[in-house]
């Protein structure tokens, strides 16, 4: 069996300077010559996963297929690769070290004092080679969370420097990301901040073999050079990653920049055939020369934060790539809406997508946002807390059950149409317990979700712990609301959806996680279709 190589991304100066979209383009263009790449990101706070951490905090909790709540970053990686990821491809120093305990505890250590050093570090070790060791990759992608410097990343760094020393000469490379300043008032840039970032590595016995350096300016090739001599890379190493306006051009920047060939020159792989980024470009070119515009409002309470919804901003992307139209995505705050404003708020749209989330802030105004687009018939797409809102509001208004709720809502509801699931009422712990996964659904022939998919049978993702509550089934169904897909296990409602509408869908489960470039997902590009449609109008 052939070697798997290594690749850490490593971030400097600053935090949020796109180490994911870095290592998910070079992934692509690994992937486009021909390597089988998986990325893994490993992040330094000590929370086990970041399903528990508030949105605000760390933006959206992705889901994968196998149920694990992970970081936005392996929504990029799926985005781009089209290929799953899983648990095993986002671990956190809280996972780290519950591991290294649970061991210690089953006397696995033999009586050993447990040290950050050999323990910690043979650890993340250890993961960091899961990938690698499965056999099913050429290239594994891996990277560290934070920036050099921080106390956090300690363990990952030296973790890093380790595996780099065992796997030997051409194994495994290190690619530090920084940012080069443009100072407006001295009207240059900047290098050494980047200077002390790679001093900070040195420190720690890591030598980057590649620099790329996020800019808003082109770097000149005097500036390349002065960073090539300071920093101890090659010149060839020194790559720029200027500003794009979508993160779906860096492949192609990366591409111009050669960060692929220097990659493999330094891992002593053969370049092979030249990427071949045909339909990606052909995405792009869709992308940026679209032929409609619409409006899509969305509705949901965490819009304060772009990251809040990551997914769904992206799935938006290809959908409308797909349709040729541009999207422009209207954030609206659930909790500022109410009958007397809702004409005014929702003034303009084209459709409205009520978003996915937990808690009872912001709910009247989901509830009477369905209200409205349902009355005027306006494009609508729920997901997860979304549909709820849209059986909560036809159970009050059409039903007439005027104090219809969810249990999370209010736990004393005479009428509970969506409740808690049984098999949550006996969890104590928050993390990790929720419906989390890809689960199948059949869908009825001949509804407008049978048309969205195509076939009667599909799976989805999932992260909810409240659930349609069947025994109101027969009565919303005869008055209109139609459940058009159920889980063939549990029978839970997974797809609702009202028939004398334009375009009316609720979903149970998160279908923005499984949209990518080549794949996006049906109900988004049926949604925007729909958007499109209305406009014409």
């Amino acid at each position: 069996m052939n070697q798997t190589k290594y690749i850490f991304v490593t971030g400097g100066v600053t935090s949020s300077l796109g180490k994911g979209i870095i290592a998910a383009s070079l992934a692509k263009l690994l992937q486009a010559r021909g390597y089988r790449t998986t990325i893994q990101k490993f992040d330094p706070y000590i929370n086990v996963d970041p399903g528990t951490l508030n949105p605000y905090e760390h933006g959206e909790c992705y889901v994968t297929d196998d149920g694990a709540e992970t970081d936005l970053d392996l929504g990029h990686y799926e985005r781009f690769l089209n290929v799953p990821t899983s648990q095993a491809n986002n671990v956190t120093t809280g996972r780290i070290y519950l591991s290294v305990i649970e061991k210690e505890r089953r006397g696995e250590f033999l009586g050993k004092t447990v040290q950050v050093v050999p323990h910690i570090t043979n650890e993340i070790k250890d993961r960091m080679q899961l990938l690698g060791k499965s056999g099913d990759y050429d290239i594994v992608i891996t990277e560290i969370g934070g920036t050099v410097g921080d106390i956090e990343s300690l363990p990952y760094i030296e973790s890093v420097r380790q595996l780099v020393w065992e796997l030997g000469e051409n194994n495994g490379i290190v690619i530090h990301l920084t940012l080069v300043p443009y100072l407006a008032a001295a009207g240059e840039l900047k290098t050494k901040p980047t200077q002390h970032s790679v001093k900070t590595l040195m420190e720690s016995g890591i030598k980057a073999d590649i620099l790329v350096c996020r800019t808003e300016h082109e770097i000149s090739d005097e500036i390349r050079n002065k960073l090539a001599l300071f920093c101890n890379v090659k010149r060839e190493a020194v790559i720029q990653s200027i500003d794009a306006s979508t993160i779906y051009e860096v492949p192609n920047l990366m591409l111009e920049e050669g960060l692929d060939v220097v990659a493999l020159k330094k891992l002593d792989l053969p370049k092979k055939a030249a990427p071949d980024l045909k339909n990606w470009n052909t995405f792009l070119k869709r992308l940026k020369s679209p032929k409609h515009t619409v409006n899509i409002g969305l509705v949901g309470k965490y819009v304060e934060m772009q990251d809040c919804y990551k997914s769904i901003l992206e799935a938006f992307i290809h959908a409308g790539a797909a349709n040729e139209t541009k999207v422009n995505v209207i954030s609206i705050h659930s909790e500022h809406i109410d009958k007397s404003n809702v004409n005014e708020k929702l003034a303009g749209l084209d459709a409205v997508l009520v978003a996915p989330g937990f808690g009872e802030r912001g709910i009247e105004g989901k509830i009477e946002t369905v209200r409205y687009v349902r009355e005027n018939k306006i494009p609508f797409f729920g997901i997860c807390l979304g549909m709820q809102m849209s059986v909560i509001e036809y159970s009050r208004n059409v039903l007439g059950l005027s104090d219809a709720n969810s249990t999370e809502m209010n736990e004393k509801t005479s009428n509970p149409v969506v409740n808690l699931m049984e098999e949550q009422k006996t969890i104590t712990d928050k993390g990790g317990t929720m419906r989390l996964g890809a689960w199948n659904c059949d869908i009825k022939p001949g509804t407008l979700a049978h048309k969205i998919y195509g076939t009667t049978s599909i799976s989805e993702r999932h992260r909810h712990r409240y659930e349609y509550n069947s025994a109101y089934l027969d009565q919303l169904q005869k008055a209109g609301l139609l459940a058009s897909g159920t889980n063939p296990q549990t029978g839970l409602v997974e797809i609702v959806e009202i028939e004398d509408h334009p375009f009316f869908i609720g979903v149970q489960y998160h279908p923005e996680y499984k949209s990518t470039v080549a794949n996006p997902h049906p109900i988004f590009v049926n949604f925007v279709a729909a958007a499109v449609k209305a406009k014409k109008k």
